[in-house]
């Protein structure tokens, strides 16, 4: 016979709920953390002062024997890699994604004085297809570490780009490391040498498997304003009046594609081109002499930015090493509170309608 109970659907009371929570206060309060940790760690909310972590119990010591084996490894969640669809935001190409600053000593030939040895800031990045989700960034890293120990040249650079180009399965990648070259210069006068240091960036770009290699130096030199030396000539000239044409510091972004198959470019060529091209630069170790000389300089060569532009583009148009170039000049000036600049580019390369809003505001020589 079928007993039919109509109450078994039914709400329970709060009278029903009070003497049920009064149990399992009753229970937890006799029961280990192990038996509410397996009933339900919630229940440690009903005993104050008695908080159950998450079951099962976690480690608060460093594992120092623990060794990741293979299986282990394989276990490891890589989101980077997940499916498509954890993709957030617009699914299109991203053009250059990878990491920036990574530091490391770097060999690089000279090109008299044999091998220098300099921190050298790396920036490496690769595209990334619309349809894939990210990278692991740090394979860029490991790639570029094992080739970091071989002396420099564009072939090391290539072979390291290669790699991480490969191990991130990406059609475009770059390499850009950046490094302050040391170079003895002697004064105008004295006699007296002292290290100048030269910002230098090399560039190693690869779209659709084409290389192209830039280097890209600034070059920190003195500008006499040329209406400036007229206007103080005038005053002298005219009514006895003592008057200095403003000068000041200045700094010219150097970036040149090097002709493939062209014979090396050293960094010394690149400064020796724009001493040559500009020859106010300035001075590491000076007396009175120097100084004297250095007035002397400067006025034989004032110099507006527009004519500082055209004769950095002179001398690069002189090496059949360089293919296309760009010249950026900021004269920082000592009459105006605003600096005066000047863009020339050659060829394809460096063509750009729009700039880096900050562009010129890195044109200053902080060492």
């Amino acid at each position: 016979m079928n007993v039919f109970n109509r109450d078994i659907d039914r709400e329970p009371t709060r009278a029903e709920a009070e003497r049920a929570l009064a149990l399992l206060r009753d229970w937890a309060g006799a029961a280990s953390d192990g038996e509410i940790e397996t009933l339900d760690p919630a229940l440690s909310a009903l005993c104050p002062g008695r908080a159950v972590s998450d079951y099962p119990t976690l480690s608060r010591t460093y594992p120092d024997g623990f060794e990741a084996d293979a299986a282990y490894k394989a276990s490891l969640p890589d989101l980077q890699n997940g499916p498509a669809s954890l993709i957030r935001g617009a699914r299109r190409q991203i053009q250059h994604v990878g990491i920036s600053n990574f530091r490391l000593p770097i060999r690089f030939h000279t090109r008299e004085n044999g091998d220098l040895t300099l921190e050298t800031s790396v920036t490496g990045t690769v595209s990334l297809e619309a349809e894939k989700k990210g990278i692991n960034m740090s394979r860029i890293m490991r790639s570029f570490y094992a080739h970091a120990e071989r002396t420099f040249s564009f072939q090391v650079i290539e072979a390291a780009l290669a790699s991480y180009k490969a191990d991130l399965d990406s059609f475009d990648a770059r390499i850009m490391m950046c490094f302050s070259f040391p170079m003895k210069v002697r004064s105008l006068r004295s006699g007296l040498d002292g290290f100048q240091y030269y910002d230098f960036a090399l560039e190693l770009v690869e779209t659709a498997g084409v290389p192209l290699k830039i280097m890209h130096l600034d070059y920190v030199y003195s500008s006499t304003c040329p209406c400036s030396l007229e206007l103080s000539e005038h005053a002298r000239r005219e009514r006895g009046q003592l008057a200095t044409p403003h000068s000041q510091r200045s700094v010219a972004r150097i970036s040149v594609a090097l002709e493939p198959g062209g014979d090396c470019l050293w960094f010394e060529d690149l400064i020796d081109l724009c001493r040559k091209a500009v020859p106010t630069e300035t001075q590491v170790m000076v007396k009175r002499e120097d100084e004297q000389a250095f007035a002397e300089l400067n006025a034989a060569n004032p110099i507006f930015v527009e004519d500082a532009a055209r004769l950095f583009a002179e001398a690069l148009l002189t090496d059949p090493r360089i293919g296309d170039f760009r010249v950026i000049a900021s004269h920082q000036e000592s009459l105006h509170s605003h600096d005066a600049v000047s863009v020339l580019t050659e060829g394809t390369t460096f063509e750009a309608d729009s700039l880096d809003p900050k562009l010129f505001s890195t044109l200053v020589h902080g060492r």
